[in-house]
């Protein structure tokens, strides 16, 4: 099987696109791609604000 910069295989066999291959693309399609450098659909953890007493 030709090796790709572009994809590669998952455990279950599934196609899954790389970062690199999004920003070739140049846009986000909000389907919630698992290397989305755009990070659609992920949760962003901000640091927790301290609160003063």
């Amino acid at each position: 099987m030709k090796k790709s910069d572009d994809y590669y295989f998952n455990e279950a066999g599934l196609m899954v696109f790389t970062e690199a291959y999004h920003l070739k693309r140049g846009f986000c399609c909000k389907n919630k791609c698992l290397n989305c450098p755009w990070k659609y659909g992920k949760v962003i953890k901000k640091e927790s604000q301290k609160k003063s007493s």
